[in-house]
Order: C-alpha cells, then structure tokens, then sequence
C-alpha cells in the first residue's frame, strides 16, 4: 500500500511495534532444546495479548495451495524460509533459526525476519548472519525517487562483497492492507530499474542470503523453502514507510 494518512501511518506503527516486542521475546527464548512448536505457541500467545493477529496463520499462498498452520515460521540450517513449526523440530546447539513473524492490527499488516544462532555457532555461520543483517541495513537506505532495483543492488553487492549469494526465486513485497502486495522487492537487480518508490510506500524487505549457491528447492509440505545444496541461509526483514530523507522502520527493536 501507499499512504501519507496520519491515521493509517499510526496504525502501521502499532502492528509494528507489537510485531518488534513479540519477535524480540521469542528471540530471547530461541536456545537448544526449545521446539519450534513451543516457539510458535508463544509468538501467538503475546500478539492476541496485545490485541493483534497473527496473520501468517491460515494464510495461503495461492488459491489452491494449502494454508499455513502456524503463527511463527522457524527455518532452520538449510531452510531459507517458511519453515513449518512442528513438535519435533528440536533446536540444538550449532543451528543458524530464521524466524519470520506477521502482524494484523486493527486492518493493517506488517512482517519481519530476524535469523539467531544458538549456543555455539561456527565463524563462517556467524559471518552468514551478520552479512545478511548489513544487507537489510543497505537496502533501507533507499528513499523515494530510486527503484526496487536499487533496494536489490544493495542487497545483493554486499551479499557477494562477502562470498554469499542471494536468492532470487523468492523476493520482498508490498505490505500494509494485506500480508502480500505488489510491488515485488527482489534480492538482486540493476539501479534505477523495477518500480519506481514514492513517499508512502510500504515495503517488506527481506533478503535471502546463501552460503552456497542461489538456487532453492520447495519441500512436499508446500512450504517450507531450502537451498537446493544443502548449504545453510539467512533472513532478515523489515517493514518500512518510503519518504523523501529515507526509510522509516515499522518493526525496529531497539
């Protein structure tokens, strides 16, 4: 969606504050031996405690796709994103956890990703997550006048900077009315190329790092994503209003 409504504008900043503080405190609890399940169960808990609604649940992807069953998506290693939070997804020392969270408050939508190591990470996955956190850092620099191609360029120049590579069959989006809308927000392109941004947009960004090669695969369940060498990935995300001085973040936690 586009808007410059004071009134909207606020209500975005409150689905995106209640998405900040609840994504913050499953993230503290994201350590071995806690289940994805468990994991879920507390990121729907604490939205509706604060009056809003998880919006991935019974989501579907297409008309004749199946729904999401959870709150929370929790990929794990290889899994790029929409990992399904079952029971026996135990995590364990050593796994990289991107967990991807939705907001409905009173009609309005936002959406972040952050990915967390637990326990004892190796240098390299480490290097992973910091690179793709740097990588959301350059491309909400944008401000209104650039292009989704511009977003991609950061995205993917810092990617490769660091010896990573970035997906590309899955991309960012519009947000606000709906859990997706257009434009679509890759993870790679060319500067001054895509849709042109204008003040009042409001983005999903989210890049998709590989530590591997680019290509991806789509699991039996209909959702769950992985890197199609076995290689682990990264996510992080954002949603933010486009103005003129830049980008203002809706799910900030600090």
């Amino acid at each position: 969606m586009t808007t410059n409504d004071p009134k909207e504008v606020e209500l975005l900043r409150k689905s995106g504050r209640i998405l900040a503080e609840v994504l913050a405190l499953v993230m503290d609890q994201t350590k071995a031996g806690i289940s994805a399940a468990q994991l879920d169960i507390l990121a729907e808990t604490e939205i509706k405690k604060r009056g809003g609604k998880p919006s991935f649940k019974n989501y579907k992807a297409h008309p004749q796709g199946p729904k999401f069953p959870a709150s929370l998506c929790v990929s794990v290693n290889d899994e790029v994103v929409h990992g399904i939070p079952y029971s026996k997804k135990v995590l364990k020392d050593g796994d990289i956890v991107g967990l991807d969270l939705g907001v409905e408050y009173q009609g309005f939508y936002t959406d972040a990703a952050v990915t967390v190591p637990v326990g004892n990470v190796d240098n390299h996955g480490l290097h992973l997550i910091d690179t793709t956190r740097t990588c959301l850092n350059a491309a909400l620099k944008v401000k209104a006048g650039q292009f989704t191609g511009d977003i991609g360029q950061a995205i993917e120049s810092t990617a490769k900077l660091n010896g990573f590579s970035v997906v590309r069959e899955l991309v960012g989006h519009g947000v606000g009315k709906s859990v997706h809308e257009d434009p679509e927000v890759p993870c790679f392109g060319q500067p001054r190329t895509g849709t042109k941004l204008v003040s009042g947009m409001v983005l999903a960004i989210e890049p998709m790092v590989n530590e591997g090669q680019w290509k991806v695969v789509f699991a039996d369940d209909g959702w769950t994503v992985r890197t199609a060498d076995g290689r682990r990935s990264a996510h992080f995300e954002h949603t933010a209003i486009v103005t003129e001085e830049g980008c203002e973040i809706l799910t900030d936690m600090v």
